[in-house]
This record gives C-alpha cells, structure tokens and sequence, in this order.
C-alpha cells in the first residue's frame, strides 16, 4: 500500500469540487457551500491563479487533497502558507493520509523560505485537533476568526454603514 501526493492538474477539477463538497457535508456546512466546479477550476487553474492543491492518492485512487494559498505576515516580513481546506476520505482515513500532505505542505513550506504553516480547525472537530497536536501544532486559544459575510458585509460596505 503506497501514498503519493501531486499537485493538482485541470482535469482534476471535478475532483477537487467533489472533495470540497465532500468537506462541506462532513462539517456540516452543506448549507454555505454554494460554489461550482467551474469557480473551483477558475481559481485553480485560471489566468489569476493564487489557490493551490495537492492530491493524494492511495494507490492510485484519489483518498484526499489539500487546498492552500499564501498570505503575507508583517511581523515575518514574508509570505506564509495558509492551508485552507484538508480533507481525507472516511476509507482512507488512518492509513496516513492526512499526515503525508501536511508534511508534504511542511516541506514546501522549508523549501521555500516560508515561516509559518496556517490553518484554522472547527472547535467541535476534537479527532482533527487531537491529530494536528499530534504532529505538533500549536492550536491557538487566544485567536479567533472573524469573517464578515453575506447581508452583514453588504451593509458594512455601504456608506452609512446600516
């Protein structure tokens, strides 16, 4: 049995979406999760590209992927890696999967100068938290994600605000 990560190619765009959607459903955000598989191959293979993906692949079969993209740290003075999406397939979870594409993003990361490997996780997701502790994240209690969003961002981008 054999795990191999690749980056993603154009014809792996329905299969990025499926795993997105697959994403969505397993924590429960179905509901917010209204791209296509168009946007998906737009933002990873089209003429403004700034999204990155890596496939892995169980022998042969597509087991789970990993979406990223960079962001900039002030503090750092350089550009860190920002792992958006991490998804493995229920069949294939603890074979080592998972583990294989973060350190595959880890290693991208040293090979690249970058100095921070970002990403947020669901606080109810504890199977998930256990195993990014088990490979030595620090899960940052003291920082929480805001996003703006939907009728919220459209009023605050009005003038008056309401």
């Amino acid at each position: 049995m054999s795990i191999a990560i690749r980056a993603a190619r154009p014809a792996d765009s329905a299969l990025v979406f499926a795993f997105v959607r697959e994403l969505a459903e397993y924590e429960r955000l179905l509901p917010e999760f209204d791209a296509t598989e168009k946007q998906i191959a737009t933002a990873l293979f089209g003429p403004q590209s700034r999204v990155f993906c890596d496939i892995a692949e169980w022998n042969g079969e597509p087991a789970g992927f990993a979406l990223w993209f960079l962001i900039f740290s002030s503090f750092r003075g350089r550009d860190n890696l920002y792992l958006e999406d991490i998804f493995v397939r229920p069949t294939h979870r603890g074979k080592g999967v998972g583990k294989a594409l973060m350190q595959t993003l880890a290693r991208r990361c040293i090979s690249e100068g970058w100095p921070r490997f970002e990403w947020a996780v669901l606080d109810w997701n504890k199977p998930s938290i256990e195993f990014y502790k088990s490979i030595g994240a620090q899960v940052m209690d003291d920082w929480r994600i805001c996003r703006m969003s939907g009728d919220a961002l459209h009023r605050f981008a009005r003038k008056d605000g309401r």
